[in-house]
C-alpha cells in the first residue's frame, strides 16, 4: 500500500520502520521542522527526519501544515492510499485527512476514548492506572474523536517511567498498525462513546514541582510520569534539584516533617512525605550540573540528615 507518514519523535520510528519491513511503499514523510536542542541550542532534526534521510525517503518539514499549500500539493502528487500519523505534533487539516482513499489512521497511545490529547502516557502513570494500551483510529477534524479500528490493552509495569512505557507502546502500536492495514477493507469502524471520554493535556514544567506533603506513592507517580520531560523537581537552598528516579518507602516516621531528610545511605536519600511515608531519591540532577546518584551528591556536604527540601 502507498503510504504518507506523519511523525516526529523517536517513538514514531517503530511504526515507520514496520511499514517498510511489511512491504508498504512510503511515498512521503512529513515531520516537524528542526529545533534548537541541548545546552548549545544547536539546530537538531527530529528523529523521523534522520530516519527518512538515511533511508532515502522524501521528507517535508512544514512550520504550519494547515497553512502550507506546498505540502497538500506534494501529497496530491504522491497519491498515497492512506496517511499514517504517529506523534506528529501538529493539527492536520481536513484537506489532508480525507485526501487518500483510506483516509488517515492515527496510532494513539491510550485506550480511547480515555486520554484524548497530547500526553496520554504521562497521565495514565500520573493517575496511577494499572492498565493502558494502544488505539488505531481514523482521524477526523476533532481531537482524537474518530472511529476506532483496533485496540490492544497492556499492564503498566511496576516502576515504569513515561519514557519506558511510551517506548513499549510504540512497538505494540507498530505491530497493531500493520495488522490493521492488512485487514483494512474488512475492519468495522467503532464510534467512540463521548460519555467515557477523558483528556490528557500537554504537561507544563510547573506541574513537575514536588509537594512533600503528599504521600510518597503520589510523588513516585509524578517522578515516573514526568520522566524525561518536563521533569519532577524540588528546591535546595533556592536552587532547583531534579529528581530523576526513586521509590516510595512505607513505614512510620512520627518525628519527621514532610520535606525533611531522615536518612542517607548508599541506596540514596530518604525524604519524609505525607501520611507517614518516605521517598527514596536514587538519582538526581542538581541545577547546572550533570545527573548523579543521590548518595554521591550527599558526599559533597550539600545535604545531610535534618536538611529540608523545599
Amino acid at each position: 500500500m502507498k503510504v504518507a507518514f506523519f511523525g516526529s519523535p523517536a517513538v514514531a520510528l517503530p511504526a515507520l520502520n514496520s511499514l517498510i519491513q511489511a512491504g508498504h511503499e512510503i511515498k512521503l514523510v512529513i515531520t516537524q521542522p528542526d529545533r534548537p536542542a541541548g545546552r548549545g541550542k544547536k539546530l537538531t532534526p527530529p528523529p523521523v527526519k534522520v530516519f527518512a534521510r538515511d533511508h532515502g525517503l522524501p521528507c517535508l518539514q512544514p512550520e504550519k501544515i494547515r497553512r502550507d499549500e506546498q505540502v497538500l500539493e506534494a501529497l496530491k502528487q504522491a497519491e498515497p492510499e492512506v496517511n499514517v500519523v504517529v506523534a506528529y505534533g501538529q493539527i492536520i487539516p481536513a484537506s489532508i485527512i480525507y485526501l487518500p482513499p483510506f483516509k488517515t489512521l492515527n496510532v494513539h497511545f491510550s485506550l480511547l476514548p480515555k486520554y484524548r490529547g497530547a500526553a496520554p502516557v504521562q497521565w495514565a502513570i500520573l493517575n496511577g492506572d494499572r492498565k493502558t494500551g494502544v488505539t488505531i483510529m481514523e482521524l477526523n477534524e476533532k481531537m482524537d474523536e474518530g472511529p476506532i479500528l483496533a485496540q490492544q490493552e497492556v499492564e503498566i509495569l511496576s516502576g515504569e517511567t513515561a519514557r519506558e512505557l511510551e517506548t513499549r507502546l510504540s512497538y505494540l502500536g507498530a505491530r497493531l498498525l500493520i495488522e490493521t492495514l492488512a485487514r483494512i477493507n474488512e475492519i468495522e469502524r467503532v464510534e467512540q462513546n463521548p460519555e467515557l471520554a477523558t483528556y490528557a493535556p500537554r504537561l507544563t514544567k510547573e506541574q513537575g514541582k514536588i509537594n512533600w506533603q503528599e504521600p510518597a506513592r503520589v510523588i513516585d507517580l509524578k517522578v515516573r510520569a514526568f520522566s524525561p520531560w518536563p521533569g519532577a523537581f524540588c528546591f535546595l537552598d533556592g536552587k532547583k534539584l531534579d529528581i530523576l528516579s526513586g521509590q516510595p518507602i512505607t513505614g512510620m516516621f512520627p518525628n519527621s516533617s514532610p520535606g525533611e531528610i531522615i536518612q542517607i545511605d548508599r541506596s540514596g536519600v530518604y525524604v519524609a512525605c505525607g501520611q507517614n511515608t518516605a521517598y527514596l531519591i536514587e538519582k538526581i540532577k542538581p541545577e547546572s550540573k550533570k545527573e548523579m546518584p543521590a548518595y554521591a551528591f550527599s558526599l559533597g556536604g550539600k545535604i545531610k540528615v535534618g536538611t529540608r527540601l523545599g
